[in-house]
Formats: structure tokens, C-alpha cells, sequence
């Protein structure tokens, strides 16, 4: 595999509708925790998946958790995610609302870790696909060699092998504080605008850009 970039990123998308919540709440919460409290106001997912994830598919990094008890992000904007929601033709897909709403959290992977180890929070990232069933997980910075940084950067994945393995995700068990975010890509100015506003007054104000190129 490649090695890691000096200072890699992680990157969690959702609907602007849903940042109002976040910032109340403080930050990011699982899926499991998600369904418990009703549900976010805008759900982009995949509704199987998503169960699978917080009933079946286990974190073996750490026994008795599920992959839907952790926060997901991916290594790269522009995920293969969005790309279905750019579609918005997948039958599984029940938003269609398209890119233009969808905002990019970004933070840095070193500082998260660094988080998690002093508050004693749980983290752990996967190979490939976490929603997949034999997906491999490292719980380890020494592993992140171990990731194929060449397909995480790809932007052709029509090989599925490439799409696989872009699809990698790191994980935090429970709960992601919103002051770790150090940036919210957005597509265009009318959503910058709106999160401008939602952040308004919320304490924690990350830098707020317009990233044309993390979308299709």
C-alpha cells in the first residue's frame, strides 16, 4: 500500500438540515444513538445499510460494538456516497434532493486520535467498505499504511476494487465533539450562506468554504 499523507483529513457529509441539531447537541452522534432519539431531520443513507451496521456488523478492534455505535467518516471528500446522492437514482435511496444541501465536516485525523486516547474514547478504522461484511478494521496510526491511499484520492472508481477500498471509513465510538470540525465544505454560496447562519452564535465556528471540487 501507500504510505499516509503527513497530515491526513477526515471528512463526514450530511444534509445542511441536520446541522442545526449538531451544533445543539454539540457534535456528532452514532446512527444507533441517532434511531434511539428519532431519527436525523434529513436522513441521506442508505435505510438497510444502516441497519445492517448497527444490528450485525461488528467492530473486532472492539468486541461488543457494532459499526452504527460509531460516528463514520471518510479519508476524502468527494466519497462515493455522494456520488449516489449526486444520482440520486439508486432504488435503496430514498433522499433525492441531490449535492447542492450536502455539507463536508472536515478535521484532522492526529488531533481526533489524540482526543480519543486522552478522553478514553474508542476508535477504529476500516480497510474498505465498513458497511460490508468482510471489511478488516485496525485500531492503530502504525496501520494507516495499510489503507490504499491511491484509491481513497481516486476519482475515476469504476473499477470496484478502487471503489472498495476508497470506501475506508474511521470510526468514533458514540459521539464526535462539533469542536473538532476545522472546516465545512460546501458546493456552492447559497449553502455557505446557510450554514453561516446556523453556525451564527453556536460557539465553535469553523472555517466555512466553498469547495466546488469536493463534489461532482
Amino acid at each position: 500500500m501507500t504510505p499516509p499523507p503527513k497530515h491526513p483529513k477526515i471528512y463526514h457529509i450530511t444534509h445542511v438540515d441536520n446541522l442545526h441539531d449538531i451544533v445543539t447537541t454539540g457534535g456528532l452522534i452514532s446512527d444507533a444513538e441517532m434511531i434511539r432519539r428519532g431519527g436525523p431531520r434529513q436522513t441521506i443513507g442508505f435505510t438497510g445499510i444502516k441497519r445492517r451496521r448497527i444490528e450485525e456488523l461488528e467492530v473486532p478492534s472492539h468486541p461488543g460494538t457494532k459499526v452504527g455505535d460509531y460516528v463514520p467518516f471518510n479519508f476524502c471528500p468527494r466519497s462515493v456516497m455522494l456520488y449516489v446522492i449526486h444520482r440520486a437514482n439508486h432504488p435503496e435511496l430514498t433522499y433525492r434532493g441531490g449535492q447542492d444541501p450536502i455539507v463536508h465536516l472536515e478535521a484532522d485525523l492526529h488531533r481526533v486520535v489524540a482526543w480519543a486516547d486522552q478522553n478514553g474514547v474508542r476508535w477504529a478504522f476500516s480497510l474498505s467498505n465498513a458497511g460490508a461484511y468482510y471489511t478488516e478494521f485496525r485500531s492503530r496510526l502504525n496501520d494507516l499504511h495499510e489503507l490504499d491511499w491511491n484509491a481513497i484520492e481516486a476519482r475515476d472508481f469504476r473499477d470496484p476494487d478502487i471503489k472498495e477500498r476508497k470506501q475506508a471509513e474511521f470510526l468514533v465510538y458514540e459521539y464526535f465533539p462539533f469542536v473538532l470540525v476545522e472546516r465545512v465544505g460546501v458546493f456552492n454560496a447559497p449553502t455557505r450562506d446557510r450554514v453561516t447562519q446556523t453556525l451564527a452564535g453556536g460557539g465553535h465556528t469553523p472555517g466555512i468554504e466553498v469547495r466546488s471540487d469536493w463534489y461532482y
